[in-house]
């Protein structure tokens, strides 16, 4: 009878940190999603950068096609340093969506300068690293443009 309590209560502990663990990892990457944007609404571009994983890929309105890789992202961000200020933000509708080592971070962003709200989608990919970190592999990131009346 010891040793039926003793397995149940490990595999009760196993299932339990199991559980726990897949738990927080959408409050993990919300909270390192949050993180750079608050250094980036302080026209700091590290966060992301230091986010980002070497192989990242990058879609912004104001480009023609993909960004490649850390390096061509980071030449991106050079002129916005010192350049972007919020005044505030709200993350809304945040959903993570994930497996052992990818998470899909998606959200509605609304950034104030003043009272001017500008207002976007995001899609983040995250991967889980080797070392334990998430890095973000995959950015997506367009303006709101409600349908018109017709």
């Amino acid at each position: 009878m010891k040793k039926q309590t003793l397995i149940f209560l490990l595999i009760m502990l196993v299932t339990s940190s199991y559980a726990h663990a897949a738990d927080s990892v959408p409050a993990k990457i919300i909270a390192l999603e949050k993180a750079a944007l608050e250094k980036w609404n302080n026209g700091d571009p590290s966060g992301y950068l230091s986010l980002s994983a070497s192989d990242v890929v990058y879609f912004d309105p104001s480009l023609p096609q993909r960004l490649n890789g850390i390096e061509a992202l980071t030449k991106y961000y050079e002129p916005v340093k010192g350049q972007i200020h919020v005044d505030r933000y709200e993350m809304l509708h945040p959903l993570v969506q994930s497996t052992e080592k990818m998470a899909v971070l998606t959200f509605n962003l609304v950034s104030y300068q003043g009272e001017k709200a500008s207002r976007w989608n995001c899609t983040e990919v995250y991967r889980l690293e080797d070392d334990g970190n998430w890095k973000i592999i995959q950015t997506h990131w367009s303006p709101v443009q409600p349908f018109a009346n017709k």
